[in-house]
Formats: C-alpha cells, structure tokens, sequence
C-alpha cells in the first residue's frame, strides 16, 4: 500500500467514488473544494462516475455534482441513473423467487431478522423492521408493510436485512454463510445487509460503464471506504482507501487517501490534477 501525496503526470479517464465515508462528509455535505475539484476533471473530459450503496432517493442529495457525464451507479450497482434524463440507464434486479427463498433461508439460520426490498420507485418493508434513520430524517415512509411472502413479489435492486443482534461483520459472515453462493451479500457500515443479485457488484456495473465510455479498468481510478466497495477497488487500476476505511478496505486499495472529512478524495485528485499541469 502507498502513502497519499503521489501525483501524476496523466489524467486518469474516469474516476469512481464511493459516497458516505468517502466523498461526502460526515454532516452529509460535499465541500465547495471537493465541488471545484469534480469540477475541473468534468472540465478536462475525465468521467466522474458516483458509485453509492445508497437508494435513488438518498443519492439525489448531490446529483448536481455528478459532472456533465450524468451517470450515477446507486444500490451498489443495481441500477444505473441517467441524472440529466431522469430515468434509468440500467437496472439489474434481483428476481423475486431468488429474494424469497434467501430470505427464507436466512431467517430459519439467524434468529430476529427482518427484511425490507428496494425498487427504484421506493421501498417496501415488513412490520416490525427497523427503519434506517436516513428515511427517517428525510421523510421518506415505506410504500408498502407486508408479511415477507406478499412483499417479496416483483424484482427487486437490493434486498435488506436487520435485527440479528450482531456487528455488522459477523451478520455478514454469518448470511454469507447461509446464501453466499446464491446472491452478492455485503455491508456499508453498520449491521444492515444489502443483498443483489449475485453478478451484481459495484465493479460489474461500473466495468459496464467503462466499455460503454471504452475506458480500460487500468485507466480508472476508484476511492472507497466500506466492503461493499472492495469489488470496485480490486477491478480499478488504482485504488484508494479512505484514512478511516474499514480495515479489508485498508488492505485492498493500493494507496491510502486522506479521510472524507478532510477532503480526502479532493486532495488525492487536486494532486493529479496539478502534477499534469507542472508536467
């Protein structure tokens, strides 16, 4: 792993960065330095695709910094936004026979949980499942509270897991597991787990978009923070982990990045950004 401060003589061609943890502060902003810096690559043809776990709804938030691409990868590869159209550029759902019997599954093997789908149209949940506080503070009510069996009943982008008791480490080890070789299982940050379809990661869509842009992965540089990110590090040509990543994360990326509270992702590509100018 490499230490921050490198710079480089050449511009990569596209950049790919994680949201919460990485790009956006810790009181949910994006710093008009870290604005102004997505701003110059937008301006010297660099493709700056948002790469988020997070919903269509929360990723909206910072949309406008999305560059004039208007390509943003969000449910951690599920579905691609075509911000300036507003509409889907590709979805890759999960389909509903595979949701229900992991759930299944995962329910008679860990005692408590509950379950919740994502659409690209909301969210749906069962009665008793314990609500992410960001719908919460951003007003955002389930469109629907159903028995597992009823709810599970069209394709979905992620299916979502709570209330295991465990750390969000263990809850992951213990649903992959489970049902491993059936689905993409993973975690970003605490003990919630996000389930995909298992080709479905944030380096497969985002590999997609690369060949759509005819950009090689070697040409791509990518900054995470979480597990749901390691796919996109390992497949990037250079990665970086934030200061404060979790520590498979830390050990994955290539070079460390300082934290998102410090504008770590700004810095790292101001310093690219100048090393071309002084070349």
């Amino acid at each position: 792993m490499v230490a921050t401060g490198e710079t480089s003589r050449a511009l990569p061609r596209l950049v790919a960065t994680d949201l919460d943890g990485t790009l956006v502060r810790s009181d949910g902003t994006v710093s008009a330095y870290t604005a102004d810096v997505l701003a110059q690559l937008d301006d010297r043809g660099v493709h700056v695709v948002f790469v988020t776990g997070r919903p269509l709804r929360w990723a909206r938030d910072v949309f406008s910094y999305v560059g004039s691409h208007g390509l943003a990868i969000v449910s951690n590869g599920a579905l691609v936004w075509d911000v300036a159209e507003e509409r889907p550029w590709l979805e890759r759902p999960m389909a509903p026979q595979v949701s229900l019997e992991v759930a299944r599954a995962l329910r008679e093997t860990i005692p408590g949980i509950r379950f919740a789908v994502e659409t690209v149209e909301g969210w749906s949940m069962e009665p008793d499942y314990l609500r992410h506080h960001a719908d919460d503070d951003r007003g955002f009510r389930p469109q629907r509270e159903l028995p597992l069996d009823e709810l599970v009943d069209a394709p979905v982008l992620k299916l979502l897991a709570r209330g295991s008791g465990l750390d969000a480490d263990d809850f992951m080890a213990a649903a992959v597991a489970v049902v491993g070789d059936r689905v993409n299982v993973t975690h970003s940050s605490f003990p919630l787990l996000e389930i995909s379809a298992l080709e479905v990661t944030k380096a497969s869509t985002l590999a997609l978009i690369a060949e759509k842009l005819s950009v090689d992965a070697a040409d791509v540089v990518a900054f995470g923070d979480m597990p749901n990110d390691l796919p996109m590090l390992t497949w990037a040509g250079t990665s970086y982990a934030m200061a404060d990543a979790h520590p498979t994360v830390l050990e994955c990326a290539t070079h460390v990045a300082p934290g998102h509270d410090e504008d770590g992702v700004a810095r790292v590509l101001a310093g690219v950004l100048a090393g071309v100018l002084d070349g």
